[in-house]
């Protein structure tokens, strides 16, 4: 073997040793598993289950601008001062809202864990002119942040911040957007409630309620009562719920009738009825005055509203909704609603009431018969859900 051949076999031999080493010596991690969102169809479109968890989750909401315009006391317009001569004058009512919402679910062997929250987020300007003669801007209210909504339920019952079932189990009146310009309840409330389904149609609810505000909150241990009974078919339903006021020991309560007549109709009425004899008629409040309650905000002992929904076709739908009470106050509000494309809607609506009302023109102030009037309104809302 000559000199040359030998380095050759000695440099090939290097070669393969080092490869080798070199081999040995980089080690390739196995990729993890992705872990992807799992879609959970248990409980309707959008859920998902939160990773590593059996609790399937959803979040939604809406974006919303109002535009109005009109009297104040038809819920549509808004008041200003001139920063001129300080005259007050009327101007657009304006507000956007964020809402967010999230929904949780999640079997147990005690039933269905449930939970709903809803977070409303306002921007608005809209000022009301005191008796005095001044403009109360009010940024509070105007620009407010209000938790809705924040309750757990476990099988039928349901505890934490919600709205009454007194309103929410029977209807919340008609499709209009000023659908309480005869007020037909009071939302607001912590509550431990109980829901039932007694099949072949039937339902109920049975609810212990704290009310909200400075008369509608309970003021000692005994807290206010509703209850609710509800058919429903194939052709509608009728409903009908039932309040106690323990603060003033005052009952009050509704029925509902819905009508679907076709596929395009659906008609409602609902009519309430409360007492008075120990609600003050000179309170001087926007809840109280008149004999007005938490589960009776209506003027005199009665009120009723009807009204109905006709759809032209998937895109395009016409509300209407007229009511009124036994203080002889009225309302009418029709509108037509537009999805321009899913998810996005436009709402335009006239709004008409005869009402007592305060200095400012909204309603329901100390007032005679003789201040009644006839306000005038409009509003215009963009909704985008999703």
């Amino acid at each position: 073997m000559n000199i040359k051949s030998l380095l050759l076999g000695s440099a090939a031999a290097l070669i393969a040793v080092s490869g080798a080493r070199a081999a040995d010596a980089v080690t390739v991690a196995e990729p993890e598993p992705a872990e992807y969102v799992k879609i959970c169809d248990v409980y309707g479109a959008g859920y998902f289950y939160i990773p590593g968890t059996e609790t399937c989750l959803r979040v939604g909401g809406y974006v919303r601008y109002d535009a109005g315009v009109g009297d104040v006391g038809s819920f549509d317009g808004a008041k200003s001062v001139d920063v001129r001569d300080g005259d007050v004058q009327n101007t657009w009512f304006k507000n956007t809202r964020f809402t967010l919402k999230t929904w949780t679910g999640q079997e147990t062997e005690l039933g269905t864990l449930k939970t709903y929250t809803e977070t409303r987020f306002n921007f608005g300007d809209k000022n009301l002119v005191t008796a005095d003669g001044d403009v109360d801007s009010n940024p509070a209210a105007n620009k407010a942040t209000d938790l809705h909504f924040a309750w757990i339920q476990l099988g039928g019952l349901r505890v934490g911040k919600d709205e009454t079932p007194y309103d929410q189990f029977i209807g919340y009146a008609g499709n209009v957007i000023q659908d309480t310009i005869i007020p037909y309840g009071i939302k607001d409330t912590n509550v431990v409630s109980y829901y039932f389904d007694a099949g072949s149609g039937f339902s109920g609810v049975v609810s212990l309620e704290e009310g909200s505000g400075t008369t509608g909150t309970i003021d000692s241990y005994v807290p206010h009562v509703v209850g609710g009974l509800k058919y429903k078919g194939d052709w509608g339903a009728l409903t009908g719920v039932v309040a106690y006021d323990s603060n003033y020991e005052e009952v009050a309560g509704k029925v509902r009738l819905d009508v679907n007549v076709n596929k395009e109709l659906s008609l409602f009425i609902m009519a309430g009825y409360g007492t008075d004899d120990n609600l003050s008629d000179d309170a001087g409040n926007a809840i109280d005055a008149h004999g007005r309650g938490f589960y009776k905000p209506w003027g005199g002992n009665w009120a009723v509203w009807g009204g109905g929904t006709y759809k032209f076709n998937e895109k395009t739908s016409f509300n209407l909704q007229a009511s009124a009470d036994d203080d002889k106050n009225y309302a009418l509000a029709a509108n037509v609603a537009y999805t321009i494309v899913p998810g996005f809607t436009i709402t335009t609506e006239v709004d008409w009431d005869h009402f007592g009302h305060f200095d400012d023109g909204t309603p329901f102030g100390n007032w005679t018969k003789a201040d009644k009037k006839d306000s005038v309104g409009g509003i215009v809302r963009f909704q985008r859900n999703f």
